[in-house]
């Protein structure tokens, strides 16, 4: 299992200041090592704070050409729809940064604006798989399994991540690389997301929360409270959760590296 690092930080500012720095060491890593670096997106805050990317010194030392974004996670709907993750990413980050429009692969949007979700999937994993065959995902040892560079997630209340709820069927997808759900507990009820094996193959995982409404959930979660999607989280090298003060407050002393 890969080590999974917990820091804890005072403000978002500080939060959003350490991430694009993990974020832009991680994409030149990969931009050297591999000529491509494929960055997975969740929706919620996690947008909100991307924004220190946006200016110097990331954006114009950052090879942005080189990145590939995917959505580990997306309401079956239309891309201008409110509930669109896209839609998120685009006015919050993407619009901002010149990463390629081929480069940027989000949910069939005839598909999303139709509802269908079962079909939404499958053609979102046919789109993972073709970008396997062109290299540029790379694949996890003998799993078969996508590896993506880093994905960065967020987490429900309830201990939710990506659209992997507790107590829906979901979380215990073994095969499918995208699969989905037509009864969220969260609105809308209709979502596609990748699968657990899918999520925990990434080579890095981030997992970002802020508040004291999600403090039960991150200590249950770090504890490895298996009921909890985010209690089964890791990856291939390691997991590092980003916490504020509020969120890391149920977790015991000595738990963190406070910053």
């Amino acid at each position: 299992m890969a080590p999974v690092k917990r820091r804890v930080f005072k403000t978002k500012n500080e939060i959003a200041v350490e991430l694009a720095k993990y974020i832009a060491d991680l994409s030149s890593k990969f931009c050297k090592e591999r000529g491509v670096f494929t960055v997975v997106l969740s929706g919620g805050d996690l947008i909100s704070w991307l924004w220190k990317l946006l200016g110097a010194p990331y954006i114009d030392s950052v090879e942005w050409s080189k990145w590939h974004i995917f959505w580990v996670d997306e309401r079956v709907c239309a891309w201008d729809h409110a509930d669109s993750n896209y839609k998120l990413a685009y006015d919050g980050f993407l619009s901002k940064v010149p990463i390629p429009a081929e480069n940027i692969y989000a949910i069939d949007n005839g598909l999303g604006a139709e509802g269908n979700a079962e079909l939404a999937a499958e053609r979102y994993e046919e789109c993972l798989k073709q970008k396997v065959n062109q290299n540029i995902i790379r694949t996890y040892k003998s799993s078969g399994f996508p590896q993506f560079d880093l994905q960065l997630l967020g987490m429900g209340p309830d201990g939710h991540m990506a659209s992997l709820f507790p107590g829906h069927d979901q979380i215990n997808e073994k095969v499918k690389w995208v699969t989905w759900i037509t009864d969220s507990p969260k609105p809308p009820p209709k979502r596609i997301t990748f699968t657990l094996p899918v999520i925990n193959c990434a080579s890095y995982n981030v997992m970002a929360v802020c508040d004291q409404e999600q403090a039960d959930s991150v200590a249950a979660a770090l504890n490895h409270t298996k009921n909890l999607p985010a209690g089964r989280l890791t990856a291939d090298v390691e997991v590092v959760w980003f916490l504020d003060h509020a969120a890391a407050s149920k977790l015991p002393n000595g738990w963190c590296s406070i910053l």
